[in-house]
């Protein structure tokens, strides 16, 4: 999964003066902005620095490494994207509902957090065998076990077609949702939303049952 297109060049940021809490958010924000487009392993602690616009030693009393700010970043990123989609999932809706739900939800996360999925998107394989970051794939495995849930509950109600795979078909879902945001641009032409109901009207050309569905 690749990373978006590098932004043109801005006026560098000053961290502000605020809660300590409010600093390592906009260095986080910093950080995840030169990963996602410069690539972890070329972005230094002093390209953070100088972007933050301060000293590359004064982001130490914020974080220990570069690795605990990845590790930061992508942890608060899919902890809030399993929170999300549990919430989707937990929901009396009928199956088709929720997965559409869940559809609209990935594309908002891609408007409101590109720099975090495209990070994820880059990073997350190399990370699998890390100890440190063990929490990657087993949040991946909880949200890929929501998303085959529902699409397995719609075929036991025959909103979905039963001769599907329901792995294969989340996985053409996830990769046809989530590499998106290497073209997708928040200020672009289109709002995330009529992208998602772009999708939406494919997927639903392909995937619900009818008539010539087979036994």
């Amino acid at each position: 999964m690749s990373a978006t297109r590098p932004e043109p060049r801005t006026r560098r940021r000053t961290v502000s003066e605020g809660t300590g809490t409010a600093r390592r958010a906009e260095i986080l924000a910093i950080a995840a902005q030169l990963f996602a487009t410069r690539g972890f392993p070329q972005t230094t602690v002093r390209d953070i620095g100088d972007e933050a616009g301060i000293l590359s030693g004064s982001l130490y009393h914020h974080f220990d490494s570069k690795e605990a700010m990845l590790a930061e970043i992508l942890r608060d990123f899919m902890e809030n994207l399993r929170g999300r989609f549990a919430e989707v999932v937990a929901q009396d809706r009928p199956p088709r509902a929720r997965l559409d739900e869940l559809v609209r939800g990935s594309f908002a996360t891609i408007h409101q957090q590109p720099h975090a999925v495209a990070l994820y998107q880059k990073e997350s394989g190399a990370l699998a065998g890390v100890p440190e970051f063990r929490f990657v794939g087993q949040i991946s495995l909880e949200i890929e076990k929501m998303w085959v849930g529902v699409i397995v509950a719609g075929q036991q109600v025959g909103d979905f077609r039963t001769g599907l795979d329901p792995e294969l078909t989340y996985r053409f879902i996830r990769d046809a949702v989530w590499t998106s945001v290497q073209w997708y641009r928040p200020r672009g032409r289109l709002r995330h939303d009529v992208v998602a109901d772009q999708y939406l009207l494919l997927l639903h050309g392909g995937l619900l049952a009818g008539d010539t569905d087979p036994a």
